[in-house]
């Protein structure tokens, strides 16, 4: 049996956009004035025109007497000149003397454009002193002390600016403070900051669950997992059907912060955004929690058919997990609710998904020309990495082991980074072609530029497996299982290779056992505890495992177990049954093949 594990599969980010009003912190460098870019002028217009931006209409001009006139003229042309120190002075003069909010905004965009932060800073503190009411002074303020990285600062100032804000708007204002402190240097002085500023808002019912969300993502931020936790679960008390609690659990989910999937599972117990619930199961994959990934998309499906993306995620994720004519069906609904314009981005690289997968389709049914013909569909194929490399492993596949190294040795590699990829596809071609002596001598030579990489060193473990030195197996899984103690795979690879033997069951139930409780359900540990019962002479337990096992997922592997067993126990209806099933799946696969032959069956 392989250890590699299934093909990991990404859906489409979730885009989850929130109201933002931070300046980038590179904006504002230079505290002195000096000449503006060329390439950003700090004007779009002089004169007449640039006027009628800054004073309001008629009503308004007519207060400005012809010195206030004059001062704003002349600091506009005073500016084009390449003075922006003069023109900024004039400016802001003219501003405090008409308590005109567009002129004072007016003044501190010229001392930004000019990278001058506490000239900046001046002109909104002083448009703030002038108007301490307005919701845009208190934002530049905000704005400019944060972009000067003081962040001790901004407490009175954020205080004021969501006290000034506009109530509809309220919510979202406290749900973007993450954001509008994320690359602040001092994380914990930024939480402490905001927390304060909340203080008032976390018991108003209106705006609790957001304080609670962002306090939250301001403790994920200064690191402090378990708070982070603490505080989402206390939105989600305040609001159950909130998505920006649903969200908040993503954030955690991704952090890997213990106790995220409960909070998850509850947050999405209900209906969803669908494109919200496919960020669930883009987290759910990258768990590797794939049987509940698959649900999430199906119910996506069920309850918004017409959300095409859903079904060609779930597609891939049936195809990865063995359910071909589902992956079929699920391509062509796909298909049939795809609207994606003739010749768009979006087109081209749904194209390219769809090809992808039918080539997939068709290697595991046995028909390599029609997989690689799939692949020559694709815009671009003969230059696409992914495409070429997927070339090379089905002809390795199809015994063409030459062929496949001559295409990645083709490759070009531009860097390092790119090299190692090629070397690295080239130890999955020799593996695949059934060289695995030689596969694990380079996969060393990898190991040796990422000595601390656990997954290249489990896949080493692997390929010494295979290549038939089974100490050195043995040795790899259990450095390990030392170096890296939550790694179930390692449990589950040594334990299943014992048990494949018939030796240490007694161990190998314990390493199994360690793995299951790592990563409960696993329906690959748990055929490799049925196959330590089946061993042991525990036949019916380890029909029940298999049973279990092969529901979740129907693999080739597990069927090619569950067969066996059902053929040891007398049941031979329902073994031919359950191997006919897998044939169908993929007719090559070696475990199946050794299965039937070592048995003596014929399908």
């Amino acid at each position: 049996m392989d250890y590699y594990g299934p093909m990991h599969f990404s859906p489409r980010l979730l885009a989850a956009p929130l109201l933002v009003v931070a300046l980038s912190a590179g904006a504002i460098q230079a505290q002195t004035f000096g000449p503006s870019s060329p390439s950003s002028p700090p004007s779009a217009a002089v004169g007449t025109h640039a006027l009628g931006s800054l004073v309001a209409p008629e009503d308004q001009a007519a207060e400005l007497d012809a010195e206030l006139f004059y001062e704003i003229f002349l600091g506009e042309l005073t500016l084009r000149s390449g003075d922006p120190g003069a023109g900024y002075a004039l400016m802001l003069e003219a501003a405090r003397r008409s308590k005109d909010e567009q002129l004072f905004k007016r003044a501190a965009d010229i001392a930004l454009q000019s990278r001058s932060g506490e000239a900046a800073l001046a002109a909104a503190r002083a448009w703030e002193n002038a108007l301490p009411d307005s919701h845009e002074a208190q934002r530049y303020v905000l704005q400019t002390l944060l972009a000067l990285n003081r962040t001790a600062d901004t407490g009175p100032s954020l205080r004021r600016f969501l006290d000034t804000s506009a109530p509809e708007s309220r919510k979202q204002l406290v749900l973007a403070l993450p954001l509008l402190y994320r690359k602040v240097s001092d994380k914990a002085l930024a939480l402490q900051t905001v927390a304060q500023a909340l203080h008032g808002y976390d018991t108003d019912p209106a705006l609790a669950p957001a304080a609670a969300i962002s306090i939250g993502r301001m403790q994920l931020l200064a690191g402090e997992p378990a708070k982070a936790l603490a505080s989402a679960q206390k939105a989600a008390t305040l609001d159950p059907t909130s998505e920006d609690v649903a969200l908040m659990a993503l954030d955690l989910l991704e952090a890997k912060v213990a106790g995220a999937e409960a909070l998850a599972q509850a947050a999405f117990a209900g209906a969803r955004d669908p494109q919200l619930r496919m960020g669930y199961a883009k987290a759910l994959l990258e768990l590797e929690r794939y049987p509940a990934a698959q649900a999430e998309l199906v119910t996506v499906t069920e309850q918004h058919p017409e959300f095409s993306q859903a079904w060609l995620a779930l597609a891939a994720l049936q195809l990865q997990s063995g359910s071909v004519p589902a992956a079929e069906i699920s391509l062509t609904e796909y298909e049939k609710t795809s609207h994606n314009s003739a010749g768009s981005d979006e087109e081209r690289s749904a194209a390219t998904q769809i090809y992808m997968l039918r080539s997939e389709i068709a290697e595991k049914r046995g028909n390599l020309a029609e997989a690689q013909d799939w692949l020559a569909r694709i815009d671009g194929a003969s230059t696409r990495f992914d495409v070429q490399a997927r070339r090379a492993i089905l002809l390795a596949r199809d015994g063409k082991l030459t062929h496949a190294r001559a295409l990645v040795q083709s490759l070009a590699a531009s860097s390092p980074e790119e090299e190692t990829r090629k070397k690295a596809l080239n130890v999955q071609v020799l593996r695949d072609g059934g060289a695995y002596a030689e596969a694990y001598k380079l996969q060393d030579e990898l190991l040796k530029q990422s000595p601390d990489d656990v997954d290249l060193l489990y896949d080493q473990a692997m390929l010494a497996e295979k290549a038939g030195d089974r100490v050195a197996m043995e040795r790899i899984l259990r450095k390990i299982i030392t170096t890296k103690p939550d790694f179930f795979h390692a449990y589950n690879a040594l334990g299943y290779s014992f048990a494949e033997r018939g030796e240490h069951l007694a161990e190998a139930r314990q390493l199994i056992e360690i793995a299951l409780r790592l990563a409960p359900g696993d329906p690959f540990v748990t055929d490799s505890l049925a196959w330590v019962e089946y061993r042991a002479g525990n036949f019916k337990r380890s029909l029940e495992l298999l049973q279990e096992a092969y529901a979740k997922r129907k693999d080739v592997e597990i069927a090619a177990h569950y067969g066996e067993v059902l053929w040891a126990s007398g049941d031979q209806v329902r073994a031919r049954a359950v191997w006919s099933e897998a044939q169908s799946v993929d007719a090559s696969n070696a475990t199946l093949r050794e299965t039937l032959k070592r048995l003596g069956v014929s399908l």
